[in-house]
């Protein structure tokens, strides 16, 4: 599993040790404290955008049945880029290494950001609706351009069956502070939240989510059973302008979508706050998701739902809680050594 030390790969490390016939190897740029759920996995230190990424990735991935790809980069959001290499260019790495080591199953992660706007608002589609995302927003792009590449491999038809993750926005406790990082400049206390007293939005807002331990247990029915394809992953009903102010205890202040569009971009500019206005014009162009093939092929279901995922969010926000971060961890020559000798991302153990 690469880009295996962050919000969902915290989730999909913890259900995947549930699985003892699965061994799983994590590659992350940066290594994570070896608590749990990161204590599950052998860990390798690898930069999927450095030079020679190809085939050291290669030679980890000798004898793996699959490999799930969760790289993908959020800040700066002023450097595209640089984003664009971390996200579209590590899944070119995961192919080119997964066609070369003969890998059977890539799990890459996209998102509901993928998708282009629905016909009718508020219209939840499948998996065979056009991935040509918001072409206002960013990540949304970048989104598209990773799904055109996994066009062109299974285009070609030979190499590894590709699975296509979708989820709506991933939320869980533990990854309040992260979330809060990317929003909020790095001035703004946690304690603020509390005194927030009105919430200017648009009315009209509806955005998928999913609760990061549904999505860990979808990825493990992909990887035990082979499946292929794209799938949605969603909660019931969405995150909406009315549930957030709830959630907050705020007045919810109904603010027209171009002047609230207007602000968020002079904030931006002003570097007052770190979600550029393309964020919001995703929030209310994206699709709700039919989730009716992951149900149906991989028997999921999702135990939270957006209210329920949203309180425990926020309370996480309010209490500064977060996960075990990555930290940069000073490295013996043995134990580089030790580390460059393990193999593999996702193997089945075999009885001998």
């Amino acid at each position: 599993m690469t880009g295996a030390s962050g919000n969902i790969g915290s989730a999909v490390l913890a259900d995947l040790a549930r699985h003892p016939d699965i061994r799983v190897t994590a590659v992350a740029r940066r290594l994570p404290d070896r608590v749990p759920p990161f204590d599950s996995a052998d860990w390798v230190p690898l930069d999927l955008t450095a030079t020679g990424a190809v085939d050291e990735l290669t030679a980890r991935l000798q004898g793996v049945s699959a490999i799930v790809n969760l790289v993908w980069g959020f800040q700066p959001m002023s450097d595209e880029k640089r984003l664009a290499d971390v996200g579209v260019g590590s899944l070119r790495t995961v192919l080119a290494a997964a066609q070369r080591a003969g890998v059977g199953h890539v799990v890459q992660f996209s998102s509901v950001g993928a998708y282009a706007p629905p016909s009718v608002p508020g219209a939840a589609v499948d998996e065979n609706w056009p991935t040509t995302g918001v072409p206002s927003s960013e990540y949304s792009r970048h989104k598209v351009a990773a799904e055109e590449l996994m066009d062109e491999h299974d285009g070609r038809g030979d190499g590894p069956l590709l699975t296509r993750i979708r989820p709506g926005l991933v939320m869980q406790r533990s990854a309040a502070s992260a979330l809060l990082r990317y929003g909020a400049p790095a001035w703004f206390p946690r304690w603020a939240l509390d005194l927030l007293f009105v919430l200017p939005l648009a009315p009209g807002l509806q955005v998928p989510v999913v609760y990061a331990r549904d999505v860990a247990a979808a990825v493990s029915q992909v990887v035990l059973r082979g499946a292929g394809g794209a799938f949605n992953l969603a909660a019931p009903t969405p995150l909406t302008d009315e549930l957030l102010a709830s959630a907050l205890h705020a007045a919810r202040i109904p603010v027209p979508l171009p002047a609230l569009r207007a602000l968020v971009d002079v904030s931006y500019r002003l570097r007052l706050q770190r979600v550029e206005p393309g964020w919001l014009d995703l929030a209310y162009g994206a699709p709700l998701l039919d989730t009716s093939r992951a149900a149906q092929e991989l028997d999921w279901a999702p135990t939270r739902d957006a209210d329920q995922i949203l309180r425990e969010l926020i309370s996480g926000l309010r209490d500064g809680a977060s996960g075990p971060s990555p930290v940069l961890r000073p490295r013996t020559v043995a134990g580089e050594l030790r580390d460059r000798q393990r193999s593999g991302a996702i193997t089945r153990r075999r009885e001998s």
